[in-house]
């Protein structure tokens, strides 16, 4: 499907970025941008809280109660929850969007993670910049430090290893709830994708779980929120410009991400493992 056009009507300018000076030295890869102009406030990521633990039985009855519950109040819980610790990784496509814009109006000060491959469209930066203005987003954006190389596209395993998983590795040692924007009807592998999930020490949480595309076009929409212009030219699932094409006709919206390779996932959600995610001792 595609959203119905809606104009950017704020070109912001490239948001410079700065190493943050009392991070870990286990999460150098993480950069905080500067504020402009008084826009944009820095998160605060310097501090590790404890592990976030749920027991099975509460787990299982949470997700059951959210299985009827909205985003914003599965926002609620989580942050009211782990009032420390909780991030959102954003990619700016329209459910990221979306998380950030719920997030305004119930804890303002969570920090939304982007991690900068190098390799993005010149248009995903410029329509961040825009919506990390509209907003006031607590922006940190995640960089390889440059130990294992830059990672080429031509191995889209090891480019995402190294420009995507590893940097966001690094960066959730010190976090203990981290919210998504995955769903349910994006691939049959998220098929099942509870609402809440442990992995390691974290919770993650998946409010958009039960949304669909055409939900996260209507929110942006009610709420006057412009779309990432690639959205109007076709595409439907936006990732690093080399490896992103329009849909395969009769495919799911993430079939054009490697796109003729069995590829379909970079890696933060399925490679993470529990050690990785572990604080450190």
């Amino acid at each position: 499907m595609r959203p119905r056009k809606r104009a950017t009507s704020t070109r912001a300018a490239s948001i410079p970025s700065i190493e943050v000076p009392d991070i870990k030295p286990t999460t150098r890869s993480v950069v905080v941008c500067e504020p402009v102009a008084g826009m944009l406030r820095v998160a605060d990521m310097s501090v590790a809280p404890a592990p976030a633990i749920l027991s099975e039985a509460e787990l299982a009855e949470i997700n059951e109660r959210f299985e009827t519950a909205r985003p914003e109040e599965i926002l609620a819980w989580a942050t009211s929850r782990f009032p420390r610790g909780t991030v959102l990784t954003c990619s700016f496509q329209h459910e990221g969007v979306v998380l950030a814009h719920m997030l305004r109006s119930i804890k303002p000060d969570v920090p939304v993670l982007f991690i900068d491959t190098g390799y993005h469209f010149p248009e995903t930066l410029e329509y961040r910049d825009t919506i990390v203005r509209l907003l006031d987003l607590p922006l940190v954006v995640l960089r390889a430090d440059g130990s294992s190389g830059r990672g080429r596209p031509e191995d889209p395993d090891e480019c995402c290893r190294i420009n995507k998983v590893e940097p966001l590795q690094r960066a959730l040692r010190q976090v203990r709830v981290w919210i998504n924007g995955r769903r349910r009807d994006q691939t049959p592998e998220r098929r099942n994708m509870p609402h809440v999930e442990p992995q390691g020490s974290l919770i993650k949480v998946n409010p958009l779980a039960r949304w669909t595309a055409r939900d996260a076009f209507r929110y942006l929409s009610a709420h006057h929120l412009p779309l990432h212009p690639l959205f109007e030219r076709g595409y439907t699932s936006i990732g690093c410009k080399p490896c992103t094409t329009r849909p395969l006709p009769g495919s799911d919206e993430r079939s054009g991400r490697w796109a003729g390779s069995p590829k379909r996932e970079c890696g933060i959600h399925t490679i993470l493992d529990a050690a990785a995610l572990s604080p450190e001792e």
